[in-house]
């Protein structure tokens, strides 16, 4: 992706999230040059725990088709996991446009909430898993959406309007995608790591090539290990 393409989703994801009333932390107004500072000094744990803009095309280079924004807001890390306390969950807010697809995947460790914000329809296609991982093309997926137990088919499209959640859990294989318009998603989970617990079903990468033809207007995560340290 061209950073200035980047630049142009941040501008239009933040006036989408705005205009639902959701106003986002003040770290993420931030220049490149006031978040290397911030997180030398006093704002070490944006750059530990990996908070802040996500935008990617999956490596695909087709960010209309398949592709997602995303913010997180907050996030714990291993070293909680390891001890039992302190932040043990996560929390990120999304946008998936209009049939824009979110790619087939699940995660090894994540459980998390999907919960539709406002806009469109949330789509949301699900599988269970194997023993071993892989997708089990023919087994019932049950599913809780807001604390309602559901046994749904295999690769059933789950439909939530706005409000509506669903819980996922590491057996479960999702892909989602909005319809009827662009869709802000909130997602609430214990502790998220997306470089190691994205396990997709084609070979695709987590994270975009940037192409640097202008500055960035605010920095990604996936920026942070070449322009933070």
């Amino acid at each position: 992706m061209k950073r200035s393409e980047i630049n142009e989703i941040i501008r239009e994801s933040d006036a989408f999230i705005r205009s639902f009333g959701y106003i986002m932390p003040p770290f993420a107004y931030w220049s490149a040059r006031e978040l290397k500072l911030r997180v030398a000094t006093d704002s070490a744990g944006i750059f530990d725990n990996r908070l802040g803009w996500d935008i990617t095309d999956y490596g695909q280079g087709n960010f209309k088709d398949l592709g997602l924004f995303l913010f997180t807001t907050r996030n714990g890390n291993d070293v909680n996991i390891a001890k039992g306390m302190g932040m043990l969950y996560a929390e990120k807010i999304m946008i998936s446009r209009e049939q824009q697809i979110s790619p087939m995947h699940r995660h090894n460790k994540k459980t998390e909430d999907i919960i539709n914000r406002g806009g469109g329809t949330l789509v949301i296609e699900l599988f269970s898993a194997f023993a071993d991982g892989s997708i089990d093309p023919d087994a019932d997926v049950h599913v809780y959406t807001d604390c309602r137990r559901r046994t749904l088919k295999a690769g059933t499209r789950l439909a939530l309007a706005p409000g509506e959640s669903v819980t996922l859990e590491v057996n479960h294989w999702h892909a989602f995608w909005g319809e009827g318009g662009d869709v802000l998603i909130g997602e609430v989970s214990n502790v998220n790591d997306d470089v190691t617990d994205n396990i997709f079903r084609d070979p695709i990468g987590r994270f975009s090539t940037i192409s640097e033809n202008e500055d960035p207007l605010h920095l990604l995560v996936s920026d942070y290990d070449k322009w933070l340290k």
